[in-house]
């Protein structure tokens, strides 16, 4: 045995799970298995509580408690059940609606889930199949739920699963819930007091009902119906990257008006293990090689993808020289937000009380295409729960456009209040048959963009620190730019900080302190004086910490585009240099 190499406080808790009678013997065998012959991954399965964050669990699938398994799972969901029944009190009943994708476990977890939600007395709405985040989003809503859990890891690599926990109005926790059901989680001390006793009588399976209503409502959202007629043949690669996407997508389009959708086959086959990528990440171009390959093929117009849960959309389109390229989370959300507020404008819908929402570390192109249709914008910090926020603030007051962030998600309407990669599907499908109509492409329309408004230039450097010391140095991180900000970066002087942890911002010159009207946060911004805005922040569901640039530049003419973007991106890279990353 290899007890002498173990951390004597990581062996105290794996053998509390070895003791307890909660535990059936195959976790209890695997666990011995570990302490005898693999220390390492006991210690990373034991040496914390798998934390239940502000948006709910995330984590490796395995035996311990800092996994996701049964145990934590029931935990968690106990704690959350708790709350529930504390808050809503004075309700006749208490319901809460499931979904899950694909991922493996994802069905087993979600009936974890509703058995100790049930064994507790509340009322469970459940998807007999997997079904899109957007779709539970909406099912909380129009099954009036006080409550919602999407079992999903999002577009996390294959070992991963998790759940988002949603509000009685289909956004997910923002305070004061979110504080309070971490609380009422961290009281439940042991497996013993979960309830995982099911009671069927309470558990409803869902049908494609929800799916139906769904659909109706996601195409009321439609602006310009005429376009598509004509466009109807538009050839569009679709890829649901083995995901939740396929359930949806194909037949939301279809419901627009779109016929000619050409599904990557390989990648329609929902499978956890995501044979066909490393990461079922719209993000990456790995991920979607087959739907560019496929629509090179075919000479499509169109590339669209959706990561395991549909949230987050990707889109390929054909550039000027006809190469098919991939869109990033700015473009895209620039295009939608560009679209949405001229067909606004041409349908007279513009009655000077809309507005749109943008995170913190989005491209503010969006926030300049807003400005210059006289549309109100909001900042919001990172996550669309924040989004949500500021639509139930303004409910009844001003009108919801959309919404959307650089991780390539966006949210057209209130129906749904998270990510929405299905309807933004239908829409960017919309938008290009708009473009069409007025003898454009996607990519011209683009530069239509940014001719008037500055060409702006984004990217993202993810620094992964993982396990126990990852942690720590993500830590250090922020806490040596908080103490010590660069007066300079890459030959630019920095004009102002923005802290929100502290929700103050700094103007470097004078040392005046400004409050910011946000929740705090672990997030950093420097403002430099080209023009240039950094933003560094931990990520809440990965074990890393990301760092975001955006610079920006006059664009003279469309056939500058290339040099000046190449112009952009050294400068990038200068900054990211200069900061220490390369």
């Amino acid at each position: 045995m290899a007890n002498t190499t173990i951390d004597p406080a990581i062996l105290k808790r794996a053998q509390a799970w070895l003791d307890d009678t909660n535990i059936d013997s195959e976790t209890k065998s695997r666990i011995t298995h570990m302490i005898e012959n693999d220390p390492a991954e006991l210690a990373e399965s034991f040496y914390c509580d798998l934390e239940f964050g502000t948006g709910g669990l995330r984590g490796i699938m395995g035996d311990g408690t800092n996994r996701m398994n049964k145990y934590t799972v029931g935990m968690a969901t106990q704690g959350l059940a708790n709350y529930l029944k504390k808050v809503f009190a004075n309700d006749h009943e208490i319901s809460l609606a499931i979904a899950y994708d694909c991922r493996n476990n994802s069905s087993y977890f979600s009936n974890i889930v509703a058995d100790v939600l049930s064994a507790n007395g509340i009322i469970v709405y459940l998807f007999k199949e997997l079904r899109p985040t957007p779709e539970l989003s909406f099912a909380v809503r129009y099954l009036h739920c006080q409550s919602g859990i999407m079992v999903t890891a999002s577009h996390n690599p294959k070992e991963y699963n998790g759940y988002k926990v949603y509000w009685n109005d289909g956004a997910q926790l923002v305070p004061p819930h979110d504080k309070n059901v971490i609380s009422e989680v961290q009281k439940i001390a042991s497996i013993s007091e979960v309830n995982f006793a099911g009671d069927p009588m309470k558990i409803n399976i869902l049908d494609e009902s929800i799916d139906n209503e769904f659909l109706r409502i996601s195409k009321s959202y439609s602006l310009a119906p005429e376009v598509i007629a004509p466009a109807k043949n538009m050839k569009i690669v679709f890829t649901p990257l083995h995901g939740t996407g396929i359930t949806l997508v194909p037949k939301a389009l279809k419901n627009y008006g779109f016929e000619n959708i050409h599904i990557v086959e390989e990648q329609a086959v929902s499978d956890g293990n995501f044979p066909t990528v490393k990461s079922p990440n719209p993000e990456e171009k790995a991920a979607m090689q087959m739907a560019l390959d496929q629509a090179r093929e075919i000479n499509a117009d169109l590339v669209l993808a959706t990561d395991p849960d549909a949230d987050r959309i990707g889109v390929g389109v054909k550039d000027i020289d006809g190469n098919y390229i991939l869109l990033n989370g700015n473009q895209t959300a620039a295009l939608l937000t560009y679209y949405l507020i001229k067909q606004w404008e041409a349908k007279g819908k513009l009655k000077g009380n809309e507005y749109i929402v943008k995170t913190i570390v989005t491209s503010e192109l969006i926030s300049d295409i807003a400005k210059g249709a006289g549309v109100e914008y909001f900042d919001v910090l990172t996550g669309f729960k924040w989004i949500a926020e500021v639509i139930r603030n303004l409910d009844g007051k001003k009108t919801f456009i959309g919404g959307g962030e650089e991780s390539y998600g966006f949210m057209i309407g209130d129906f749904v209040r998270d990510k929405d990669a299905v309807t933004a599907c239908c829409i960017f499908a919309e938008c290009a048959a708009w473009a069409a109509s007025k003898g454009k492409s996607l990519y011209e329309l683009l530069l239509d963009i940014y001719l008037e408004y500055g060409l702006y230039k984004e990217n993202l450097v993810n620094v992964v620190k993982k396990g126990m010391s990852g942690q720590a140095e993500i830590k250090a991180m922020m806490e040596g730019f908080r103490a010590n900000p660069p007066k300079e970066i890459a030959g630019s002087k920095v004009k102002l900080m923005n802290d929100f942890a502290l929700s103050q911002a700094t103007d470097i010159h004078t040392g005046k302190i400004s409050p910011i009207d946000l929740p705090k946060s672990d997030v950093l911004q420097f403002f430099l004086e080209d023009g240039s805005k950094i933003s560094m922040r931990p990520s809440g569901t990965e074990p890393k910490i990301k760092f975001y640039f955006s610079v920006r530049s006059h664009l003279n003419d469309a056939s500058s585009f290339k040099a000046t973007e190449a112009k952009l991106d050294g400068r990038i890279e200068e900054i990211i240099v200069s900061m220490g990353l390369r």
